[in-house]
């Protein structure tokens, strides 16, 4: 018999973390890699609408390093699990700082603000770049509750916001969309 997705153990509003511990689902902890497994389909989706093939094997690879994040957010620090979960490395961040590097220097220089938008595609980097700040911010919060982040997880989700930022603005370059600049009312 095939394996069943449903299990039942949820049924209650609790769930179990890499390791066992129970909480409910409410936790802050659950809050922070639901966050990323969203920020993951998202990142899917603007894979999916971009043509570059650059940009979209580096979304791939994103994707990848997200699975990491969620499953060490998903883990019980206090236990030990026993389960090879993948680490981050430095290296991961400064790919992105390089690809971000790349992107910039085919940028013209930012002079104002810019409201999202300009093109579908544009649109949906920048909504996936909010849902990585929100990410960012779940696990900022849990650590400041006394639970347990790896530093690295921070500096890439920080990173991968920029990143998406960037990602923005060189496809609406890339689609001849215009940027859009804010002009506050004074």
């Amino acid at each position: 018999m095939a394996f069943k997705i449903y299990t039942k153990t949820g049924d209650k509003g609790n769930t179990s973390l890499i390791g066992g511990t129970k909480v409910p689902k409410s936790h802050l902890r659950i809050e922070a890699y639901g966050t990323v497994d969203e920020l993951n389909s998202y990142i899917g989706l603007c894979r999916d609408l971009l043509t570059d093939e650059t940009n979209r094997a580096t979304l791939q690879e994103v994707q990848d390093r997200l699975f990491t994040v969620g499953a060490a957010l998903a883990c019980d620090p206090a236990k030990d699990t026993k389960m090879h979960i993948p680490d981050l490395k430095d290296t991961d961040i400064q790919f992105l700082e390089k690809e971000i590097d790349r992107m910039t220097d085919a940028l013209p220089p930012m002079k104002n603000f810019v409201l999202p938008g300009g093109h579908p595609v544009v649109s949906q980097l920048h909504i996936a770049r909010c849902v990585c700040r929100r990410a960012e911010r779940c696990c900022v919060r849990l650590e400041l509750e006394g639970e347990e982040v790896a530093g690295i997880i921070l500096q890439y989700i920080n990173r991968l916001s920029d990143y998406l930022f960037t990602l923005a603005r060189y496809a609406g370059q890339q689609l001849q969309a215009p940027e859009i600049p804010w002009k506050p009312r004074v």
